[in-house]
């Protein structure tokens, strides 16, 4: 990677790029420049640490604040086997973005694992519920949470009811081929997320944020099921070698669904290879513009874990090179 040969002038000739972009943007204060940084309390147990471009250690929160990072996603898990991402995981990180004056999106799964479009597991404990129970359960879990953020000082911004639910959540009671189901757990998050954070948005999210006709299917599915939700979220990950199609494809999609809804319109996730840092660059600044470009209506873009080492979980979409310190592919923030 070309950050390696250039070393430590490129990194802060980064950070001064990111601060000036910020700065000449004149971006509104809503518009959230996000990042999802769930992995942080277990990289840093690890023994992981990051770097500003001096090489000095230095809290990831800060180092992501300084590159203009306002506001951080947190995915909650019900009840993990090692306790990475829990309620107590969740009130830590959330404390420490918190403290830099960065604003918090909580993402629930309704799983002890991942959820995405291949896995939407049920948590142990409710893996032999009825779906009048599950509906119960959500909104015990939903108002357990968000109650424990309350009580300790955190304000929460943005609710994730599912994660990537493209097929449905709960699985298989809350799979989209029983949709009626499906809005009522939707339905009992929302519902749980207003009781304790009245001005709360909640956000229904899912994968491939490019593909138009999904979306219209499901949110036209959720619509007719008496669905609620305040934002429709969106995961992009494109492809390095066309991604300008795929963005114009998410652009497209983003402007129909807030036309059709009268909804706006948020990238939960985002991400390309850390090896490719020029290329998410430019992918990083037509896309933000193209969500800007929504006014109102487009809310923000989230990179998914850019603090995310080069192979940590097998993932390598993150914006840390190998010796710890941001990429390129955050300046256009």
């Amino acid at each position: 990677m070309y950050l390696h040969k250039f070393g430590k002038l490129l990194h802060l000739a980064v950070l001064a790029a990111a601060i000036g972009f910020g700065a000449a943007a004149g971006a509104a204060p809503t518009f959230a420049n996000g990042a999802d940084v769930s992995w942080i309390g277990q990289q840093e147990a690890a023994g992981q640490v990051f770097y500003n471009g001096s090489g000095l250690a230095t809290d990831p929160f800060v180092l992501l604040k300084s590159l203009h990072r306002d506001a951080i996603r947190l995915r909650v898990w019900v009840n993990p086997a090692d306790g990475w991402n829990n309620g107590a995981d969740v009130l830590y990180k959330a404390k420490r973005a918190a403290a830099q004056g960065q604003r918090i999106l909580i993402d629930f799964h309704y799983s002890d694992s991942w959820a995405d479009p291949g896995q939407q597991t049920k948590p142990a404990a409710w893996a032999n519920h009825t779906i009048g129970q599950l509906n119960t359960d959500v909104t015990n879990h939903t108002t357990g949470i968000l109650n424990y953020l309350k009580a300790n000082g955190i304000v929460v911004e943005w609710v994730q009811v599912g994660n990537e639910i493209n097929g449905g959540m709960l699985w298989p009671q809350g799979s989209t081929a029983h949709f009626s189901q499906l809005a009522g757990l939707i339905n009992s998050g929302y519902n749980a997320t207003k009781a304790v954070y009245p001005a709360a948005q909640v956000i229904v999210h899912l994968a491939n944020g490019y593909n138009n006709a999904q979306f219209r299917w499901f949110f036209d599915s959720l619509k007719a099921n008496g669905g609620k939700w305040d934002v429709t979220g969106m995961s992009h990950y494109p492809p390095v070698a066309n991604w300008v199609s795929y963005n114009q494809q998410v652009s497209t999609n983003m402007w129909d669904m807030a036309s059709r809804y009268g909804k706006p319109v948020m990238i939960c996730e985002v991400g390309m290879d850390w090896q490719q840092a020029g290329t998410a660059n430019s992918m990083m600044a037509d896309l933000i513009a193209k969500t800007r470009a929504l006014g109102d209506q487009g809310l923000g873009v989230f990179w998914w874990e850019p603090q995310a080492y080069p192979g940590w979980q097998g993932y390598s979409m993150g914006a840390l090179d190998a010796a710890g310190k941001f990429t390129i592919a955050l300046a256009p923030y």
